[in-house]
């Protein structure tokens, strides 16, 4: 599992820990019941707290994108692509409405958003 980790990005770190974590199990690199890297063991290799490893697992559990069994670890769940695109969509909408609220607060019109926001899905 490779995880690569922005600083400056405004996306918080376990936010894009589970973004790519996801993005793996959609492109088929991580299968189900494949075990994850141990909290502890995650931590070390990101340079991050447990606290914020724990963060992602948890949250990934939660949407039922992995399960836990206590003292062997968390592994990826057998989900369908709907659950995923259900995970994924609603992920999609905590980050616009963020991107809209910054929009709003620095005169950016609905039409410049639209554009802005067409020109990268294109890229």
């Amino acid at each position: 599992m490779k995880i690569i980790l922005s600083v400056s990005s405004k996306i918080p770190i376990y936010e894009q820990i589970k973004i790519q974590i996801k993005r793996q199990i959609v492109q088929g690199e991580l299968k189900a019941d494949t075990p994850l890297p141990s909290i502890r063991m995650l931590a070390k290799e990101l340079g991050i707290g447990i606290i914020t490893a724990k963060r992602a697992y948890d949250d990934l559990c939660a949407e039922g994108i992995t399960y836990s069994i206590a003292g062997k670890g968390v592994f990826v769940a057998n989900s369908d692509d709907k659950n995923m695109l259900q995970a994924s969509l609603g992920e999609l909408e905590e980050m616009l409405r963020s991107a809209a609220i910054y929009a709003k607060q620095h005169g950016i019109t609905d039409s410049q958003a639209l554009e802005l926001f067409k020109k990268i899905m294109e890229e």
